[in-house]
């Protein structure tokens, strides 16, 4: 069973917007709730832990020092976190579901999405990349392309430059993409790039809110 924490009880989630967050590689779920007091209103959060030991941490599957990772790993890891959403999807009362992944959190966020195109309203990713999976591809670009924010600093060392290349190739054929740079911020969650985060969860996800055009990287 995998440990969630949300940002509201049980009966305060009914009506709102269901924001799934997934942690990097070697963290947990406490990562993610430190963005519940700058959710807009009508969003909860869920902070999912993940699967993977990694030392007294977690993660979502083995990842070297390269980013690569087995294809076998990430769809087992991807398909147990989708019976989750499922779930919570059927029984919760939420409008809808989106997703927002820092790092290792972004792979795996973006793999949900490529399992189930029409599945998620929006994505954001942060300082992260994209698992490789040639099966995938086979069906891609997606028919329907899911607003997604990507948020990073172009002086990322943890995320190599041909991760960036690639994931931003795949972003631009395959999303509605916003696309922002936050010098001097590293391998991190910056200020700035939260209060740009709500901003776009505000206009795509909260109930009633206006939901048109993308934005090019800055």
């Amino acid at each position: 069973m995998l440990k969630v924490e949300f940002s509201a009880p049980e009966a305060d989630r009914r009506g709102t917007h269901l924001l799934v967050m997934l942690h990097g590689y070697g963290s947990d779920e406490h990562a993610m709730t430190r963005l519940f007091p700058f959710l807009p209103a009508g969003v909860t959060g869920a902070a999912v832990r993940g699967t993977f030991p990694v030392g007294d941490a977690f993660g979502w599957f083995l990842l070297d020092p390269y980013l690569d990772s087995d294809t076998a790993e990430v769809l087992q890891a991807a398909s147990g976190l989708l019976a989750w959403v499922d779930q919570a999807r059927a029984g919760g009362g939420y409008t809808g579901v989106s997703l927002l992944g820092f790092s290792q959190g972004m792979a795996m966020a973006v793999t949900l999405v490529r399992l189930r195109p029409a599945g998620f309203d929006a994505v954001v990713g942060l300082s992260g990349f994209i698992a490789e999976n040639e099966l995938l591809a086979m069906a891609e670009p997606l028919s329907e392309p899911v607003p997604f924010f990507w948020g990073r600093d172009r002086n990322d060392w943890v995320i190599h430059e041909d991760a960036i290349a690639a994931t931003r190739k795949w972003l631009e054929e395959n999303t509605a993409l916003t696309a922002r740079t936050y010098p001097g911020m590293g391998h991190s969650i910056g200020s700035q790039e939260v209060r740009d985060v709500m901003l776009f969860l505000k206009r795509y996800v909260v109930p009633g809110s206006r939901r048109s055009g993308s934005y090019k990287e800055d």
